[in-house]
């Protein structure tokens, strides 16, 4: 009995080491981290804000609709497999816009028939938008992130939309090219990767460009 106590009071102690650690003093250590300068703003979601509004994250893409679909003024992202039915139609758009709500790949396999009927009125809905025949079309245009909230696209895929965004806003395509290299990241680390454009920091970007 006096052993089973002894190893009773033991683990008693061990848990009540172990809670106040891994319980308290790491979620603590985490948070102070958190508060440092230059992680403060990773730690809470990496929030873009305009004149103190949230209007999104650098980390979620969500893709903008348009008012009126013949006069589209903003850049897009890449589409996703979880689209919402803008028209009511039963049916989700070809090229979104996303259901924010929810993440995830289709984990359709390349050989699949609905994915390449998806792909491919995908890149007819691209090339009607901008006006250039389907080839033209950059694969992440028509295919969706593993996520399907990338907030990137590829260079080629935002000079594709530069010529109807300058057009829409009453900018030069100039103007609109700056911007996109200006909203474009690096390899991270200089190696990883391929260069993205940030699609909510360059739609503000011409938002505030054509005021």
């Amino acid at each position: 009995m006096n052993s089973l106590a002894k190893q009773t009071f033991a683990g008693l102690r061990v848990l009540v080491v172990l809670t106040v650690l891994l319980g308290v003093g790491y979620p603590l250590g985490v948070w102070l981290v958190s508060r440092l300068p230059g992680l403060h703003a990773n730690a809470e979601g990496s929030v873009v804000a305009v004149d103190g509004r949230t209007v999104g994250s650098d980390l979620i893409g969500i893709d903008p609709v348009a008012k009126d679909p013949a006069h589209d003024p903003w850049f897009h992202t890449r589409p996703s497999a979880i689209a919402l039915d803008r028209d009511g139609d039963g049916s989700p758009d070809a090229l979104g816009p996303a259901d924010p709500s929810v993440s995830g790949g289709s984990n359709k396999g390349g050989f699949d028939d609905d994915l390449a009927a998806a792909i491919q009125a995908r890149k007819d809905a691209v090339a009607r938008r901008e006006g250039v025949h389907p080839a033209r079309v950059p694969a992440d245009a028509v295919t969706a992130s593993a996520s399907g909230l990338d907030p990137h696209i590829s260079p080629a895929y935002a000079e594709l939309q530069v010529p109807r965004v300058a057009r829409e806003n009453g900018l030069s395509e100039e103007d609109v090219r700056a911007l996109v290299t200006g909203n474009t990241d690096g390899r991270g680390a200089g190696i990883l990767g391929e260069p993205g454009v940030n699609v909510l920091r360059l739609n503000l970007a011409v938002q505030a460009a054509g005021r």
